[in-house]
């Protein structure tokens, strides 16, 4: 789906046409040089100013963190607005977003953007609400009261202006460098080193998860819902008792501020699945390794398949959902170079609607297994 706004994303010369179509198999392997073109393209439209606000250091480990689910009013991010772009430039940023993503990945992005319009227009943000927060540390309840629908000076606290780019090192075709972009409820963090593109650690998150636009309904995480659960479902009983955990979990464990933190494996090995089994669990995984641009994402999943043996699934919560509507439950998917969260947000609503999501690979995330070559 193409909502209106973003039609401005795609006027920016040949490069913005990678937001209108997939990459041809024969040009997966240029996409690197088409990234670069796409990010330089995005520089070349900013002022002297501008740049030094988007341009940082690639080894500012500061700025690789400073990434969180809740308002950028509550959790200030760096580099430039799309609010304080011109229409050009506004262009030329979506446009290098969409270089390095697939369409859906892309399309997903829009949804959870247009998401944050409608909380905007409906004014429906809670006062406070759980979450990891920011490099600060988990746990901080959200944004403060004195944020809860308004930002400083009255301003809105969501919508899709107020979603920042950023890039650390220098576009390269060989040299590592990093771009970034997100806002509320979205941290795209994506290292290209070579023909290597690294998505982790990324955050995808919906609020609301439902919405409706143009007579369509729009629900920007609902695979993510719809095939864990199917995967649950397919389930016999005793693997049932292994994936479904004896305590509650509320939220993210690894989300913002949680670089470096490890958590212990649990729930049911894929190792005791069948193969139809063992393909849904990787199909649930492609709703986040698939994000990225297709050869980079096909790599992914071969490297998620060599370990798959070693990975768990676990679930936390209801077991069931209304047909059409996300899940209330939490999960978790952790193997040798992964870990996927989702995790509902009850407090304050109805955790239908509020969804957050973590994609990390604790092997490599922010690319530093590449950047240190």
């Amino acid at each position: 789906m193409q909502f209106p706004w973003i039609r401005l994303a795609c006027g920016v010369a040949a490069v913005a046409l990678i937001c209108l179509s997939p990459i041809p198999a024969q040009e997966q392997r240029t996409a690197t040089p088409k990234i670069v073109a796409a990010a330089n393209t995005f520089l070349s439209t900013l002022d002297a100013k501008q740049r030094q606000s988007v341009l940082f250091a690639f080894n500012d480990n500061a700025q690789r963190a400073r990434w969180s689910n809740l308002p950028t009013m509550a959790v200030p991010r760096a580099g430039i607005s799309l609010k304080d772009m011109n229409g050009g430039q506004r262009s030329a940023a979506m446009a290098l977003v969409a270089s390095v993503l697939s369409p859906r990945g892309f399309e997903k992005v829009q949804q959870i953007m247009e998401g944050d319009e409608v909380n905007k227009s409906t004014d429906q943000g809670p006062p406070g609400r759980r979450g990891s927060g920011g490099p600060g540390g988990p746990g901080n309840g959200g944004p403060p009261p004195a944020f809860a629908r308004r930002g400083a000076g009255n301003g809105p606290i969501f919508g899709r202006d107020l979603y920042y780019i950023s890039i650390l090192g220098t576009p390269s075709e060989k040299d590592p460098w990093m771009l970034q972009f997100g806002g509320h409820h979205l941290a795209l963090n994506i290292t290209i080193a070579g023909e290597r593109g690294v998505l982790t650690p990324t955050l995808t998150g919906a609020q609301p998860a439902l919405y409706t636009i143009d007579g369509k309904t729009v629900r920007p995480l609902g695979q993510e819902s719809d095939k864990a659960l199917a995967l649950l479902s397919a389930l016999d009983e005793n693997q049932r008792k292994n994936a479904i955990l004896s305590y509650q979990l509320a939220d993210l464990v690894l989300g913002p501020g949680q670089d470096g933190k490890t958590i212990q494996p649990e729930g049911l090995k894929a190792s005791g699945m069948n193969e139809r089994q063992r393909a849904m669990l990787l199909d649930v995984i492609s709703e986040w390794a698939n994000i990225i641009h297709q050869s980079a994402a096909t790599a992914r999943m071969a490297e998620i398949k060599a370990g798959l043996d070693d990975t768990w699934f676990a679930w936390s919560g209801p077991t069931t959902a209304a047909p059409g509507k996300n899940i209330t439950a939490y999960y978790r998917i952790q193997g040798p170079n992964l870990v996927i969260e989702y995790a509902p947000q009850g407090l304050g609503g109805d955790p239908a609607m509020h969804v957050h999501t973590m994609y990390r690979d604790p092997t490599n995330d922010y690319g530093r297994k590449f950047a240190a070559k």
